[in-house]
């Protein structure tokens, strides 16, 4: 006989993991082609710019999928969360959704522009900027956790609908609830993290000696110590404002969180000793390995909450039928999706000038 409980229980486990999979892709690889767009702010002529477009015109697109694949899994396993998200985080989303498509409509029109091609490079800049400023603001508005309660949407309804409405707690909080000193540190950092990402990768994808890989060279020197100091920052503040972070990495396992974090520093290290070699590549996989490393540890701090002191993985969940099912039609797909960008990648490697770049813009 099944066991419907046990069923539900490893289904949410998987499916949250799967979730943490599809952010981590989404952060490390558009995070790299967010980064190069926030270095073309700095541009010096529009040529460089539509080099900079060029050299992920095969990929970008692709590098944006694993969001819409969370967003998906959020929807089908953790419904509450999704839809408490989009009342809650409203105004972070938009602004991150805004860059992304300010970043789209700029890549079509850029190329054929004429008149306006400066204004659609900026477009692509700034939308590179305000997207993981954006995200950083919502997720650290999401590690302070939801402001939810019951009752709120009963108001005004009665009989057995009233009792219905009382099960699902709902959003309690106001438009700007989300806004917090640590919420908007969590923006700057998340940006900071992105430009890093970016000057490895354009160290990575243009020729030594090329105008753009050696101004990519200084601003990745600079970033790297910038973006050490903000993680720093980012791991005292949240020991001091979250006494669940707290309480994990001070507990029983903390020689575990500190050999994390020695593993982490190591990889930081191999990354800044790479790239002042000019094994760029290497330096660019190194620094994704932190970011990995990173990624890998909020979620272990944060389990077994999918939203911290809001909701648990298991009492987010969809019930077990419907999770059954959703993995029936879904996972599938997870293996596909992440050959299919892999090859998409190793089609469009390789290194090139800003001239060689800008002439197949």
């Amino acid at each position: 006989m099944f066991d419907i409980a046990r069923i539900a229980s490893s289904l949410s486990t998987w499916w949250w993991l799967v979730l943490c999979l599809m952010f981590l892709l989404y952060v490390g690889l558009d995070g790299f082609d967010l980064g190069a767009g926030i270095f073309a702010l700095f541009s010096k002529d529009e040529e460089e710019r539509g080099a900079i477009m060029a050299s992920m015109a095969g990929f970008w697109d692709g590098n944006e999928t694993w969001l819409v694949v969370a967003g998906g899994i959020l929807f089908g396993a953790f419904p509450l969360v999704y839809g408490s998200a989009f009342n809650y985080l409203m105004i972070p989303l938009m602004i991150a959704l805004w860059g992304i498509i300010s970043r789209a409509v700029a890549f079509e029109f850029h190329v054929h522009a004429i008149g306006s091609k400066r204004f659609w490079g900026w477009m692509f800049a700034l939308g590179s900027l305000f997207a993981p400023f954006g995200a950083g603001i919502a997720l650290g508005a999401a590690l302070q956790g939801f402001p939810m309660s019951h009752h709120i949407a009963a108001e005004g309804v009665t009989g057995a609908h009233a009792l219905l409405f009382n099960v699902v707690p709902h959003y309690s909080g106001a438009a700007f609830t989300f806004l917090s000193p640590f919420s908007i540190w969590t923006g700057i950092g998340a940006v900071i993290a992105a430009s890093l990402a970016g000057g490895l990768y354009l160290c990575a994808r243009f020729v030594p000696g090329d105008v753009i890989h050696e101004r990519a060279k200084k601003w990745t020197n600079a970033f790297s110590m910038i973006a050490l100091a903000a993680i720093v920052v980012t791991l005292i503040w949240s020991y001091a404002i979250f006494p669940w972070a707290a309480a994990k990495w001070t507990g029983a396992n903390w020689w575990i969180w500190l050999v994390w974090i020695v593993v982490i520093l190591g990889f930081a290290y191999k990354s800044m000793v790479a790239h002042s070699n000019q094994h760029d590549f290497a330096a660019l996989l190194w620094g994704e390995g932190v970011v990995a490393l990173m990624w890998f540890a909020m979620w272990a701090t944060m389990f077994p909450y999918v939203v911290p002191n809001t909701w648990t993985v298991q009492a987010a969940a969809n019930p077990a039928d419907s999770l059954a099912v959703f993995t029936l039609f879904m996972t599938g797909f997870v293996p596909i999706m992440i050959m299919y960008n892999w090859y998409q990648i190793w089609v469009f490697r390789g290194r090139y000038t800003k001239k060689a770049m800008y002439s197949a813009h």
